[in-house]
């Protein structure tokens, strides 16, 4: 998908206030992870361990992060959409703006109900915006492309990835602990009953389909068949099958 072709069809303002309600929500929800202080989900980790080690803020961290696993989609022929370039900015954003809000929570209690409320926003917020069908954020799209060309499956290029990345934040000073755990058991599940939830209704059957970028027909399914458009191989599905 190309940033201009993702910027047509019907159910347009929906899809955008999706997406971009996805993608702030997802940076508070980072937020009350780091708030909770009980770990972080392992992009989380890393962004937390370069911010300790370079000064900046998290969410500016996770916009750098962010930008350059984006040039990594040069050499392995991704293509972003609209929502993989405003990945990189809004979730670092939000991110930054709800940590000068918010203020420190003291006390266990107080810490694993954030814990909790963090990691649902972020299922919420992971189903807004895939159901956007904006394109995929450029960490998942790395993770992808890497499958394409090595031929590995998606499950084993994910851990590989994400253990490569919850090593390196951990000996860089990010948190660790059981709410990454929890992040990791949990955020598929909650993923794929919110994409179900914010589903864009697609053309009914007996509508002409929409012409793709390359001119092919776009086969994707109407409401019915949420989970057939999100294709096991695309960078969507992946992020369901964590």
């Amino acid at each position: 998908m190309s940033i201009a072709s993702g910027t047509r069809g019907r159910h347009l303002t929906r899809r955008l206030v999706q997406l971009y309600a996805g993608l702030t929500l997802y940076g508070i929800s980072s937020a009350l992870l780091v708030l909770a202080g009980l770990g972080l989900e392992p992009w989380g980790v890393l962004h937390q361990g370069l911010a300790e080690r370079t000064g900046l803020t998290i969410g500016v961290v996770s916009i750098v992060v962010g930008a350059v696993v984006l040039l990594l989609w040069i050499p392995i022929r991704q293509r972003p959409g609209l929502g993989t370039v405003s990945n990189v900015f809004v979730i670092g954003l939000a991110m930054d703006g709800t940590l000068a809000l918010v203020p420190e929570i003291h006390g266990l209690p107080a810490r694993i109900a954030l814990l909790a409320l963090g990691i649902v926003l972020n299922g919420v917020a992971t189903g807004l915006y895939i159901a956007a069908r904006f394109g995929p954020g450029p960490r998942d799209g790395l993770m992808t492309g890497l499958h394409r060309l090595t031929g590995r499956s998606i499950r084993l290029t994910r851990t590989l990835i994400e253990i490569a990345v919850v090593t390196t934040g951990f000996l860089l000073g990010g948190s660790v602990g059981v709410g990454t755990v929890l992040y990791a058991l949990s955020i598929g599940p909650l993923a794929q009953f919110f994409l179900r939830f914010f589903a864009v209704p697609e053309a009914t059957a007996d509508a002409a389909p929409e012409a793709t970028a390359d001119g092919a027909p776009d086969a994707t399914p109407g409401p019915g068949a949420v989970d057939a458009a999100v294709a096991p191989a695309s960078p969507e599905g992946a992020i369901l099958r964590r």
